[in-house]
């Protein structure tokens, strides 16, 4: 991170597991800053502690309960040139935790938004997990009630990318259940939990082999990556009409079933034939 001359909101990212992952530039920024938000005060102070540093600014609480309140307190001070810090008590602010808000007032307001690079959940266990790294998509928390989550969960089943959750520990059996009845048993997933720390445990397998793996319960920070669904290759029919529009805007036959064809992998020569004989009857 370069060096600061004027006011700036950072993001600290903490470790995930052990203090001694901090890094160097996680130390003296927590040391050097003039005002940090902190979730949890009293994990901060320890963290500290931990860290051997002691900071001279002053530190306020910021979580859920009181950011929409303090953000403006935040954004004034970083206006008036101070260097205010945003830690969270694991991993990165404003990745499911809070500081968006945070991020966006100062970025509304023109103020300077970086970052003390740092570790991530999301892609500690996405590297770890064995599955597809090419794409994915980070889906967060899940709403807590089964009826909600079973919607979401459906909504994704044809998501072709590898899927990052976050989930409490006493509700994974229940969502990996629902996962289960929308994914499908068989569908490839690893639960990663407490990740780079002394007991970090790491599940694979198909959803429904994992639900009674977390039956007996389930301690500690979970992460859980799911693999995408596979490729579906589109009906010819469902292609047919993609093709009719595409010439209906002036492109050619051969050229609207190519591109046609690539984009929902529907077999070029049926769609070609299908495409000649609907434009024949019209």
């Amino acid at each position: 991170m370069q060096p600061l001359t004027s006011g700036a909101l950072i993001l600290a990212a903490t470790p995930i597991g052990s203090s001694t992952d901090a890094s160097e530039a996680l130390r003296s920024t927590l040391a050097e800053a003039d005002l940090i938000a902190a979730e949890d005060t009293r994990r901060f102070v320890t963290l500290t502690k931990r860290l051997g540093i002691e900071p001279t600014g002053r530190v306020v609480s910021y979580f859920e309960g009181n950011e929409s309140s303090r953000t403006g307190e935040l954004v004034d001070a970083v206006a008036a040139g101070q260097k205010v810090v945003l830690a969270t008590d694991a991993g990165m602010p404003s990745v499911s935790d809070p500081g968006y808000r945070a991020v966006v007032a100062c970025i509304e307001a023109g103020l300077r938004v970086t970052a003390v690079p740092g570790p991530s959940a999301v892609l500690t266990a996405l590297a770890v997990s064995g599955l597809s790294v090419d794409r994915f998509c980070f889906e967060g928390f899940l709403p807590r009630k089964s009826g909600e989550r079973s919607r979401r969960l459906a909504a994704l089943a044809r998501e072709e990318r590898t899927m990052v959750f976050f989930e409490a520990p006493h509700r994974l059996e229940a969502f990996l259940r629902d996962a289960a009845t929308q994914l499908g048993d068989d569908r490839r997933a690893a639960v990663c939990r407490e990740l780079t720390k002394p007991y970090e445990e790491i599940r694979r397998g198909g959803l429904a082999e994992l639900v009674g793996w977390a039956h007996d319960g389930v301690r500690g920070e979970v992460t859980l990556v799911v693999a995408g669904a596979d490729p579906q290759e589109a009906s010819v029919e469902d292609a047919l009409g993609l093709v009719r529009q595409r010439m209906a805007d002036g492109a050619k036959l051969s050229s609207a079933v190519g591109e046609v064809a690539k984009l929902t992998g529907a077999n070029r020569k049926e769609l070609y034939a299908a495409a000649l004989a609907d434009k024949e009857n019209q």
